[in-house]
This record gives structure tokens, C-alpha cells and sequence, in this order.
């Protein structure tokens, strides 16, 4: 059989993607090579440019190409709300609902103690000093997700921020908008009844 190593690199460097395993990878890879070429020369022209040229912004710490990111440059959002959210693709998930107009500050994680993912990993002393420097900052809004290692972040940062002359909140959970209850699972249930308004 023919020398397959540039076929095997392709295909481990596929499985670096998250929840990609060996025979997801091997769809993919020859799905490129047998059907879009061009689409994978496309791909791979994209990822190269995207690893030389996206940066963290300098003060939410999203991606950006730009020293800061437009959501940081855009004059219009309230200066008194900062929140913190896990990843970009959870500020993304936010700015679509267009029902929040503050400012972001986006860890790039989550504390994992087991996974040997501490403070300094995720960026938290730059979180701090980018709240220290907000004069206008009225409100630190924690929208961590609601796993173990979201919640462990969220109570550090609150922690952290007792005594700084910030109302530190946090997202509410509860039932989804259009749920029955029946369907429900019981913790999102008793979270919805402690949380209720």
C-alpha cells in the first residue's frame, strides 16, 4: 500500500476538534479529498489565516484581529455592566438575544481543579484589574454555565469581589420559556422554585 502519512496527519489533526472521534475524522478527511477539494484547500487557507491574525482583545479578551474587538470600540454599550461569560461562543450566544447592552469580559474557561485549570489559567487577575480600572462599572454579571466547574468560577469571582463597590449578580436558571413541567429534569425545577420572582 501507498505511503498514507499526509492522509493519517490529516486525519489526527481532525480529531483535535472537539467530539471528533477516529471515524468522524476519517468522514471528514475523505470527504475532502474525494468530493471538495477546493473546499478543502479553502479550509485549510481559513485556518491559516485566522491562527496568524486572531488575537485576544485587550480588554474583553474575546477574538479579535484588532487591539480591541467592536463590541469594546462601540460607544453605544453600557459601561456599567460588565459580564463574564466562559467562551465566545457564550458572548455570541448572548449578544443574539439582544436583550443585553453592557460590556463583556470572556475567561477563555472555567476553573477546573481536576483538570488542572486554576485562576491564572483562565485569566482572572486580568478580569480584576480590568474591573479595578472601570470608573463607570456599576454591575458584574455572572453568566458562567450552570455545570460544577461554572459554578465553582462564579463563586470565586463573587468571592473575589465582596467589598469592591460592585453588585456582583448572577443569570437566573429555570424552567425554559415553552417547557412542560413533567418534561422538566428535577434540579432545573427546584433551582426555578428557589429562584422564582
Amino acid at each position: 500500500m501507498a505511503d498514507n502519512h499526509s492522509l493519517e496527519l490529516l486525519i489526527q489533526s481532525l480529531r483535535r476538534l472537539p467530539g471528533v472521534g477516529v471515524k468522524s475524522a476519517q468522514r471528514m478527511a475523505f470527504h475532502l479529498l474525494q468530493h471538495d477539494r477546493e473546499g478543502a484547500v479553502q479550509l485549510a487557507r481559513a485556518l491559516e489565516h485566522a491562527a496568524g491574525s486572531v488575537k485576544h482583545c485587550s480588554l474583553c479578551h474575546t477574538f479579535t484581529e484588532d487591539e480591541l474587538c467592536p463590541t469594546c470600540r462601540d460607544p453605544r454599550r453600557d459601561h456599567s455592566q460588565l459580564c463574564v461569560v466562559e467562551t465566545p461562543a457564550d458572548q455570541a450566544a448572548m449578544e443574539r438575544t439582544g436583550a443585553y447592552k453592557g460590556l463583556y469580559f470572556v475567561l477563555m474557561g472555567k476553573l477546573s481543579p481536576l483538570d488542572g485549570v486554576g485562576p491564572r489559567d483562565i485569566g482572572l487577575q486580568k478580569l480584576f484589574d480590568r474591573i479595578s480600572s472601570e470608573a463607570d462599572l456599576r454591575e458584574v454579571i455572572l453568566a458562567t454555565n450552570f455545570t460544577a466547574e461554572g459554578e465553582t468560577t462564579a463563586h470565586v469571582i463573587a468571592q473575589a469581589l465582596k467589598g469592591r463597590g460592585v453588585q456582583v449578580t448572577r443569570l437566573a436558571r429555570g424552567v425554559p420559556v415553552g417547557s412542560e413541567l413533567e418534561y422538566v429534569d428535577l434540579g432545573t425545577i427546584a433551582h426555578a422554585l428557589v429562584d422564582r420572582r
